[in-house]
């Protein structure tokens, strides 16, 4: 069964603040380590985050403390400002590099995603050139001695697979999928023999259509 192993799994809050210091440190570099005023503003914007949350000062300090007990984020001090700054540590916690580290924190703010969708909604932190990077992204995150990501069970009518993050505990069952075969189109290889499937019944369909007006 896929769980995140942890003392103490993070809650929703910690999860957005983590997101929010993660994200801030690749799409505006200038202005990270994050003060507690840009990290409220991070947690609180409408665009990019799912769901949209309203935190107060004291609900993201309380996220912070939550993050440094697990050792997933710490003070920084900056030369020549007063204001106390906060810092992410999932890097040096799970030793990652910045394409997963992108794809985590989407993940932790906009909740579940397909390859394709992350792969759009990480522009502003990395740049995936295919659809294989962000899958051999998502590889390492799945990857790791505690999983940090797993693949969920695609719904009906839905495209493409998606994963979701596993920092608050375990996936709900019926979302949790089997170990999938990612594809370089974001797909799975079950997706596409439902889709050959498909393509092969609409032929039929249609031949026997074409003979109505033979």
């Amino acid at each position: 069964m896929n769980h995140f192993h942890s003392d103490h799994l993070l809650s929703s809050e910690a999860v957005r603040v983590l997101g929010v210091l993660i994200e801030k440190e690749y799409s505006t570099p200038d202005y990270y380590p994050l003060t507690l005023n840009a990290l409220v503003t991070g947690c609180n914007q409408k665009s990019n985050r799912h769901p949209v949350v309203t935190f107060s000062e004291s609900t993201a300090m309380a996220a912070l403390d939550e993050l440094l007990r697990e050792r997933l984020s710490g003070h920084a001090s900056v030369s020549g400002s007063r204001a106390q700054k906060f810092r992410h540590a999932a890097a040096q916690r799970w030793n990652l590099e910045r394409p997963a580290l992108a794809v985590l924190a989407s993940l932790l703010l906009r909740g579940p995603q397909t390859v394709g969708e992350l792969r759009t909604h990480t522009s502003r932190m990395v740049t995936f050139e295919s659809m294989e990077q962000v899958a051999e992204a998502l590889t390492v995150l799945m990857e790791q001695e505690n999983p940090l990501v797993a693949g969920l069970a695609r719904r009906p009518g839905q495209k493409g697979e998606r994963f979701g993050h596993l920092l608050s505990g375990e996936l709900p069952e019926e979302d949790t999928a089997s170990p999938i075969d990612i594809d370089a189109h974001g797909g799975s290889s079950t997706e596409l023999e439902e889709i050959r499937e498909r393509l092969t019944r609409l032929e039929t369909e249609f031949e026997a259509f074409k003979r109505q007006f033979e």
